[in-house]
């Protein structure tokens, strides 16, 4: 629970409006009622906005007319929105200790302020670092690092030699460390590559449920500061995801791969292996990626939706184009002769 002032004080507002109104949580416009706070930030919502009973509404200036309750003046309500959100996370901090049913390696160091859940296994010369917590049934390999402030919900798996920066958030399910897809051929069949790299996560990186990042083959595959991961993402071995990017949920991203900085890539995005994608690069939605980019901007593949029966003509049509395109180079070379 908040005063409204001193909400508009953390993002630095311009209040319309009763401060002392108390607001207890976030919700959509369209939901909100008078103890709750909401925000504008898209015109397509604007009747929901000019209809919506919330105590208090982060919007720009131009639109603090269309609010009925409370108007926060912000240049960026959605920043704004993100900043406030939270304050109200269903989070609790960790509780320091660790419960009787955990099994802790006695080689391992877990610092005093951290909280190990119910059924979690750390193994051997782990080191927990401050105010972290280890979610129930989390397993955390040999010779791995939590460091500071970092959350791993429950059901983690970190196999040995996963090393997580500060403030690191990973959800249930995600796998972290196993083997990457390495075989060699032999005599019709497969000699597996045993994989000796482990993970390295930087400071404030967030992994999402249903996360599998392998490890590295000789060197290990790293997801650098800040990068933002969605649920049911495949990296595998020996990837580098550079600061700040973000990657949306279904992406798999193939062997030695690297993608730059502040790059984003959206949903069942593809990538093969052994690329380099520039700094500032934009992937649509369920494009495939089979060369490197070297300028930064945005790109796509595939094709977009369309009624059924006119797409198969499409796709007959799209098989003949190369015989298409040799016929037209033909016509253009037999013109060309003729105006010699």
């Amino acid at each position: 629970m908040y005063i409204l002032n001193e909400l508009v004080e953390r993002v630095g507002g311009q209040l319309i409006g009763d401060g002392t109104r108390i607001i207890r949580s976030l919700a959509t416009l369209e939901d909100a009622g008078p103890e709750q706070l909401s925000f504008f930030a898209n015109p397509r919502y604007l009747k929901q906005l000019r209809a919506s009973r919330a105590g208090a509404v982060l919007v720009q200036e131009k639109m603090s007319g269309d609010v009925s309750g409370a108007a926060i003046l912000v240049a960026d309500p959605y920043l704004a929105y993100a900043q406030l959100s939270q304050l109200f996370d269903w989070r609790a901090g960790p509780v320091p200790g660790i419960h009787a049913s955990a099994v802790v390696h006695p080689s391992a160091q877990v610092h005093p302020t951290a909280e190990i859940a119910a059924q979690v296994v750390i193994g051997e010369r782990a080191i927990i670092e401050a105010d972290t917590y280890i979610g129930p049934n989390t397993v955390i390999g040999r010779d791995c690092r939590i460091g500071e402030a970092s959350r791993l919900e429950a059901s983690v798996v970190l196999y040995p030699d996963v090393w997580l920066g500060e403030r690191v958030i990973v959800h249930s399910g995600s796998v972290l460390g196993a083997d990457g897809f390495g075989f060699a051929r032999h005599q019709q069949r497969w000699v597996k590559i045993y994989q000796s790299g482990g993970v390295r996560i930087g400071d404030d990186v967030e992994i999402g449920a249903g996360v599998t990042i392998d490890r590295g083959a000789l060197s290990p595959t790293r997801i650098e500061r800040g990068v933002k991961l969605d649920n049911q993402i495949q990296i595998a071995h020996n990837v580098v995801i550079g600061e700040d990017s973000a990657i949306a949920g279904c992406t798999g991203i193939a062997g030695s791969t690297r993608i730059g900085k502040r790059c984003t890539l959206a949903g069942m995005v593809g990538v093969t292996g052994h690329l380099q994608i520039a700094d500032d690069t934009h992937i649509t939605a369920m494009s495939l990626v089979s060369k490197s980019i070297d300028t930064p901007g945005a790109y796509s593949s595939g094709t977009g939706l369309e009624p059924h029966q006119q797409w198969k003509r499409n796709v007959v049509r799209f098989r003949q184009l190369d015989e298409l395109a040799k016929r037209v180079r033909s016509i253009e070379l037999t013109q060309a002769d003729k105006t010699e």
